[in-house]
């Protein structure tokens, strides 16, 4: 059965990263990234744009989950309200898959350190230090596994993942 495996959390918490090193050692995987649906110039989000990336995630999730190809796909954005997990969930309705959510989440000092490297670095504007900070208690509340990244690589979250993806395979419990 389908393995459609989400991972979520604040910005710069790592999600990327770690789903690179996911997408090495769960085979036949595809990636997809909610942000590639916003890389837009300029970046404006107003209703109809929100929309549109919506639509184009819940397309291209749609498209890989009926691939018979792929047995996981895994998908990164950051989903900082349940609403959010369940209005991309819930729109999957007619395709046979085994849900995992995942929330990735750090300290405030390792989450301030992360994205201080990529503001010097040029990738990030600073006011995001605030505003990632802000979100990272999101976190704690939602329906998901927590995997903490204070302090391991990206190859050990990956790992922890599919570790626990392997658990809920074996117990055959999380059918959707």
């Amino acid at each position: 059965m389908k393995k459609l495996i989400l991972i979520n959390g604040t910005m710069g918490v790592g999600k990327t990263t770690t789903c690179n090193e996911l997408i090495k050692i769960l085979n036949p995987s595809v990636y997809l990234d909610g942000d590639w649906c916003w890389n837009m110039n300029p970046f404006i989000v107003t209703e109809e744009t929100k929309k549109i990336v919506q639509d184009n995630i819940r397309y291209l999730l749609r498209n890989f989950l009926n691939c018979s190809i792929y047995k996981y796909v895994l998908f990164s954005w950051v989903m900082h309200q349940e609403k959010i997990l369940n209005n991309i969930i819930n729109t999957l309705d007619g395709i046979e898959f085994q849900l995992y959510k995942f929330s990735l989440v750090c300290s405030e000092q390792a989450l301030e350190k992360r994205l201080s490297i990529d503001v010097n670095l040029g990738l990030r504007n600073e006011e995001i230090i605030d505003r990632s900070l802000e979100r990272l208690e999101m976190y704690q509340d939602m329906d998901t596994f927590k995997i903490d990244v204070s302090s391991i690589t990206p190859l050990q979250a990956a790992e922890q993942i599919k570790q626990i993806v392997g658990e809920i395979d074996n117990e055959d419990n999380s059918c959707r």
